[in-house]
């Protein structure tokens, strides 16, 4: 099975495919693609993904984009472990939690909002900072709300790690990223303390990447 995952460091998008990949132990090659140079938006680049941004899956010839869409592909080509649990009310909770962050709260935190943000604003670096600082907490206490009504056992959904799990880790990746203090959020701390104890999540964490800069 080939298979290609063009990515950067900080993607947070990368990180939950990686983490998909590792928990199903499916080997790939990573291609990194330096979003923050604009390197997406390379006419070759541009021709793999019109939307120009990461990551991209490769697969025997078949592209796909977006983070969640690639995650549900690989439960369908590779069953076990499950990302989706088999219960249709279990797997659309599963799927609640994961766009709590893939739909919510990443997108306002990715290069072309902080872009705008600056070209059509006049927003300073201090001001962009500032604003992805909140939406990232926005995000984890949403997390932090929905975890205490149903906590973790040890994992969002029970024993194994789903789709919500590695979404709920690339929030907690975003709050470390704009230096957010996890105190208020407990619930969320100690489902993804669980998370990174797995070689699957830690080793896929932005901050263990080729290129990773601080």
């Amino acid at each position: 099975m080939t298979i290609q995952l063009y990515g950067f460091w900080r993607s947070n998008a990368a990180f939950r495919v990686r983490v998909a990949l590792a928990l199903k132990q499916l080997p790939f090659d990573e291609i990194e693609v330096d979003i923050l140079s604009g390197r997406q938006f390379d006419a070759d680049y541009a021709e793999l993904n019109a939307e120009h941004v990461v990551p991209t899956f490769v697969h025997e010839g078949h592209r796909i984009f977006q983070s969640l869409a690639i995650m549900e592909y690989l439960d369908e080509i590779k069953p076990e472990p499950r990302l989706l649990p088999a219960d249709v009310k279990e797997r659309a909770y599963a799927r609640s939690l994961a766009l709590v962050s893939v739909a919510d709260a990443h997108p306002l935190v990715v290069p072309r909002v902080r872009k705008y943000l600056g070209a059509a604003f006049g927003a300073d670096a201090a001001a962009i900072e500032s604003w992805c600082r909140h939406w990232a907490a926005e995000g984890l206490a949403t997390y932090e709300r929905l975890l205490s009504r149903r906590p973790a056992a040890p994992f969002a959904l029970g024993d194994e790690p789903t789709i919500a799990d590695i979404c709920i880790a690339g929030q907690v990746i975003a709050g470390a990223l704009y230096q957010l203090d996890m105190t208020p959020f407990p619930n969320v701390a100690m489902l993804t303390k669980h998370c990174f104890e797995l070689p699957a999540f830690a080793d896929a964490h932005p901050f263990r990447q080729p290129g990773y800069k601080a």
